[in-house]
């Protein structure tokens, strides 16, 4: 009896991996359409809302998290440059509207969504939480540092208080946007990303 024997070779499948099927591929494209709109429309009012309230555990020196710029990250990740740039430019507006326009919040969300779209050329950005959450703390800086460097241009406040008071409120907002942006990222992700499968099947 021969001490090594052949083995078999083992069988590799052919059986291609089988593709994704999204849940949303049974519903009428017209309903899909309408659908994506309302959650759109539905967590941006959401966000509005969020901006002026204050939970346990939402507050930091008496900053909350930025809503709005949460959200123009997670819709614009995934986008160009020019539809995040629409996307800051609208909650801009919107922010204009609760807070007031002068200075205006139109630049520096409009910042931030041409240079969050602009990543997703980029091969090493990860859309995880972790990734998602240095994202919009690099954002909240960014944003947080042109709102004050506005103040300062409009030459009516003293430039002093102003950059004595801008490290504690950048680092109190970015800190707490970034631990909530998964909150806002994590749902709109998945309805985005079952509804690009569903119009692909």
């Amino acid at each position: 009896m021969p001490v090594f024997q052949r083995g078999k070779r083992k069988k590799f499948s052919s059986r291609k991996p089988k593709k994704q099927i999204s849940p949303l591929s049974l519903w009428h494209p017209r309903l899909r359409q309408l659908s994506n709109w309302a959650v759109i429309v539905g967590s941006v009012l959401l966000c509005v809302l969020m901006l002026p309230t204050r939970f346990p555990g939402m507050e930091l020196l008496g900053i909350g998290p930025n809503w709005l710029l949460i959200w123009v990250v997670a819709w614009s990740v995934k986008r160009t440059a020019f539809v995040g740039a629409l996307a800051g430019i609208v909650m801009g507006l919107l922010q204009d509207a609760m807070t007031s326009p002068d200075p205006t919040h139109i630049i520096s969300l409009g910042i931030v969504g041409i240079l969050t779209g602009g990543m997703q050329k980029q091969r090493f950005i990860q859309e995880d939480f972790i990734s998602i959450a240095l994202i919009v703390f690099g954002m909240a800086v960014l944003e947080q540092t042109i709102f004050a460097l506005q103040l300062v241009l409009m030459g009516d406040r003293n430039t002093v208080d102003i950059w004595a008071y801008y490290p504690k409120v950048t680092l109190a907002c970015a800190i707490l946007s970034s631990l909530w942006a998964p909150v806002v990222y994590y749902p709109l992700s998945r309805w985005w990303q079952n509804l690009k499968l569903a119009e692909q099947s």
